[in-house]
């Protein structure tokens, strides 16, 4: 946990609210689901500050789905695998097995409860140096055109341009339950000879997740 304080630039007083940031509930009671909750809403509240900021000609919908681009699920796991928090999650035996450290979404939800963590462990203040200090280059990258269209709408004017069938979006399985249940949904382009699957925290995310999979493997064919 060292290694992760020191990436994060920030030494936690109460070095419990990082294992309980850390730790998913496949290993106990006490985990990071209501630090998530407080994270994401820490992160939304952050990002949405410095984007308005920024970029003071574009309206509301441009800047809710600038937002969105930024803090969405993908988004976050590679935040993480960038800080290698993977190497710091507590997983019970049978998300172990099955590559639970490697799932976004697992390293998502770690990301936004650190967040919240380091909010209770400190201030706002705080908390929203470190969010800007870890998606400068994101923020920097970003501009007003990454609002302009989500990922399935881009694929699915991709594939009408080439008078090929619309994207089907199949929910596979829930787990969990109201708001900490993850979503699976599958895609699939018999056209391209590509299917994928991704879990999110909502349908929509994981069919914006589907939607960008497909699309990456579209433009490395």
């Amino acid at each position: 946990m060292q290694k992760l304080q020191k990436n994060i630039s920030y030494q936690f007083k109460d070095i419990n609210l990082l294992k309980q940031a850390l730790t998913h509930r496949s290993v106990s009671k006490t985990n990071n689901e209501r630090l998530e909750f407080l994270g994401d809403s820490v992160l939304g509240c952050v990002i949405s500050l410095e984007i308005y900021q920024r970029f003071p000609l574009i309206d509301e919908g441009q800047l809710s789905r600038l937002r969105s681009s930024l803090v969405r699920g993908q988004t976050l796991a590679k935040l993480a695998k960038i800080l290698n928090r993977s190497e710091s999650l507590l997983l019970g035996q049978g998300e172990l097995k099955s590559g639970g450290f490697r799932r976004e979404s697992i390293q998502a939800d770690a990301f936004e409860a650190i967040l919240g963590a380091i909010f209770l462990d400190s201030d706002y203040s705080t908390v929203s140096e470190i969010i800007l200090n870890l998606y400068n280059d994101l923020l920097n990258e970003s501009g007003p055109e990454d609002s302009l269209k989500d990922f399935k709408t881009q694929l699915q004017e991709l594939l009408q341009k080439k008078g090929y069938a619309l994207p089907e979006y199949e929910l596979i399985k829930t787990e969990g339950k109201d708001h900490n249940a993850v979503f699976y949904v599958s895609c699939s382009i018999k056209e391209f000879s590509l299917a994928t699957e991704e879990s999110a925290k909502s349908i929509k995310r994981a069919e914006q997740a589907c939607a960008e999979a497909i699309l990456k493997g579209i433009l490395e064919q």
